[in-house]
């Protein structure tokens, strides 16, 4: 599916973790129901509700700074991923906002090899899609402008492009592997 390759279970736990904590109905943030959900970094109430949400359901596990766990591209002794960054040092950015919404709601359960346990619990019926998109808002809020924008270009219409995304920006350094659009 979506988190194929050697990437794969890392990639899933990180967007599951983002999702974590975001939830609810997002028909408030869209005019037409038609267009996919995504999170509007741009939008101060959102990134401030998001803020809350984060602090109260994510913060424990993926850190108050958005810095995750140590070592989280590794398998801990238990045998499953540490809590990603959802700063720019992670890969959250890498995902559309449809599926970190996604992996949030229902964590790793889909996604990930069969046997893979995952300390990210999934959200559906907890959080509503709104807390979500909130969640995923202040997230997307801290990124660097270039971050941000290609996260928008992995987006339908590219949803969710920074108002500054016009300004001169580059990609961090050692951003990884370059995501597909599947």
């Amino acid at each position: 599916m979506v988190f194929g390759g050697r990437y794969g279970a890392g990639f899933a736990l990180i967007g599951v973790m983002a999702a974590a904590a975001l939830g609810g109905s997002a028909a408030w943030l869209y005019a037409s129901s038609a267009n996919p959900p995504f999170a509007d970094a741009d939008r101060p109430e959102l990134v401030a509700r998001g803020a809350e949400i984060y602090q109260q359901r994510c913060a424990s596990c993926h850190g108050v700074h958005l810095e995750g766990q140590k070592n989280w591209q590794h398998l801990n002794a238990s045998g499953r991923l540490p809590a990603p960054p959802h700063d720019q040092t992670g890969h959250s950015w890498m995902h559309s906002d449809a599926q970190l919404i996604h992996l949030i709601k229902h964590s790793v359960a889909d996604e990930a090899p069969p046997g893979y346990v995952s300390d990210m619990p999934a959200y559906e019926g907890v959080l509503p899609d709104r807390d979500i998109i909130a969640v995923i808002a202040y997230i997307k809020h801290s990124w660097p402008t270039g971050v941000r924008v290609y996260q928008a270009l992995q987006n339908p219409d590219n949803a969710g492009m920074p108002a500054t995304g016009k300004e001169d920006w580059r990609l961090p350094a050692d951003c990884g592997a370059e995501p597909s659009r599947q």
